[in-house]
């Protein structure tokens, strides 16, 4: 019954993730004075599809400064760039500079084209490291939700190359130094899809098969999957009223990198659902939490 259940709301999960995103942003989006901000650079080319992302920096100070790539959530089907644009901004302020991009999304390309472009990011934020003022040895990584998913991915696949694709600068390292992952799956297998034998919902299109029809994609898509030591420092936060993603996903990755002896925090916000850093209640408790994660493993 509960592998029914948490198949039913995840199938949900765009359409909720398009009710909070149209209902407008609180807090409002605000550039601080202290903050530049260049939109829609292209970070990644597929022949003549450019892939895109706004960057957010600090107007004084000679840096180097540390670097988090945002990625964005709605069910790998949906969502945009500008999801975590407060996040980048106001860590912008306090010395970060902040990627928010866009990755191509399930109804445009499968597993594992998401992941690509996450790490051809990473590749192009480093590759213009010295114009940015960044520190090309400090690059983190945060997501919620599917970004969530991508950037724990993203943090235990160092040297995987079959996820680093080929849109661009191949000459740099798509690792990053520590990674924060908002309520993230962080396994296809554990979550109870094994069990869904019905060709619908977000997964389904973000792998392209059921787990019927295709089961190695489940573990090959699953972060849990790569951890290893070695991996650069997690947190994790989620609600323990999460009703799309339970909250155990994030505890079972998190006690995976723990055994493995990588250093890992895990926050479990009472109360909270789905989404709850982007809502007013929990939008500066979370940040604040990220901001001081970043600060001790990057700067």
């Amino acid at each position: 019954m509960k592998t029914l259940t948490f198949c039913i709301l995840l199938a949900a999960l765009p359409l909720c993730a398009q009710k909070r995103q149209g209902g407008g942003e609180n807090p409002p989006f605000q550039l601080p004075g202290t903050v530049a901000m260049k939109t829609n650079l292209v970070y990644a080319k597929y022949g003549a599809r450019e892939m895109r992302l706004d960057l957010y920096y600090p107007k004084a100070g000679a840096g180097p400064f540390p670097a988090v790539v945002w990625v964005h959530g709605g069910g790998w089907v949906n969502g945009d760039k500008t999801r975590f644009r407060r996040q980048a901004t106001l860590m912008a302020a306090h010395g970060f500079v902040g990627a928010c991009i866009e990755y191509r999304l399930s109804g445009e390309a499968k597993f594992p084209a998401a992941i690509e472009d996450v790490k051809a990011s990473v590749r192009w934020v480093r590759a213009h490291a010295a114009e940015y003022h960044i520190n090309p040895d400090r690059i983190g990584a945060a997501g919620g939700s599917a970004g969530g998913h991508l950037v724990c991915l993203l943090g235990v696949t160092a040297g995987v190359r079959e996820f680093e694709g080929d849109g661009g600068n191949p000459d740099q390292s798509s690792k990053v130094e520590a990674v924060a992952a908002l309520y993230p799956v962080t396994d296809f297998v554990a979550a109870g899809l094994r069990n869904s034998t019905g060709a619908t919902g977000p997964v389904f299109a973000f792998l392209g098969a059921t787990y019927a029809q295709n089961s190695e994609i489940y573990v090959k898509a699953s972060p849990i999957t790569y951890v290893s030591k070695g991996d650069p420092p997690f947190l994790f936060m989620h609600g323990d009223d999460d009703r799309l993603v339970p909250y155990q996903q994030s505890v079972s990755m998190y006690e995976k990198l723990k055994a493995d002896g990588v250093p890992a925090e895990l926050d479990i916000v009472k109360g909270a659902g789905h989404g709850f850093a982007n809502g007013p209640k929990y939008f500066q408790e979370s940040l604040d939490r990220m901001e001081a994660f970043f600060a001790r493993t990057l700067k």
